[in-house]
């Protein structure tokens, strides 16, 4: 079993260290082994302004094994997949240590929004694009970030009044949405009783 303690420990730190601007941690109110994050674009990438949603799972065994993360906004990127959002990261899985945690996690998935490795690649697609045409690869890049991931793109206050109206609270549904990168229908699914 994951070590709750641990956890609650963790979330607690991260949601005071003021290093780590624009990042979210919140724990599922059922569930303290499911979390969501949300983590800023880096700035000069085509994410750059972008708010991508992550879904993390901590499997029994936690912190000796690594945490399960899936972009829950749609990416382009070499290592992350378009399709599922399945991320290609050597810390989520070999390289995982129990002295690493969620903040150090997610600070990893920023970098890697940063510096992709198209050479170990999520999605071969993308990574093909990457290696022959760079341009092609981020102005794609940049259109999905303006697409799924920027909250603040038209129709947000839309769909948050949609939402709202359905009688869910609107300081939630704008954090869910945020979290989903703003898919409303993602959103709906997260905010109904399963």
């Amino acid at each position: 079993m994951a070590d709750a303690t641990r956890i609650q420990r963790e979330i607690t730190h991260f949601n005071k260290d003021r290093s780590i601007a624009g990042m979210t941690l919140t724990p599922d109110e059922t569930d303290i082994r499911h979390l969501t994050a949300t983590i800023p674009g880096p700035l000069s990438t085509p994410y750059e302004g972008g708010l991508f949603g992550v879904d993390i799972t901590l499997p029994d065994g936690y912190p000796f094994v690594p945490p399960k993360m899936k972009f829950t906004t749609k990416v382009w990127h070499p290592n992350i997949s378009s399709q599922t959002g399945a991320i290609c990261l050597d810390i989520l899985k070999n390289n995982w240590s129990p002295a690493l945690n969620l903040k150090t996690a997610l600070i990893s998935l920023q970098a890697l929004l940063s510096t992709p490795e198209p050479n170990d690649p999520q999605d071969a697609v993308v990574a093909k694009q990457y290696l022959s045409d760079y341009a092609t690869f981020a102005t794609t890049a940049r259109r999905w970030t303006d697409d799924f991931a920027k909250a603040s793109s038209s129709g947000f206050s839309g769909k948050v009044q949609k939402l709202v109206e359905m009688g869910f609270p609107e300081g939630l549904v704008k954090k869910t949405l945020e979290a989903f990168g703003g898919d409303e229908n993602m959103a709906l699914e997260s905010l109904c009783p399963k």
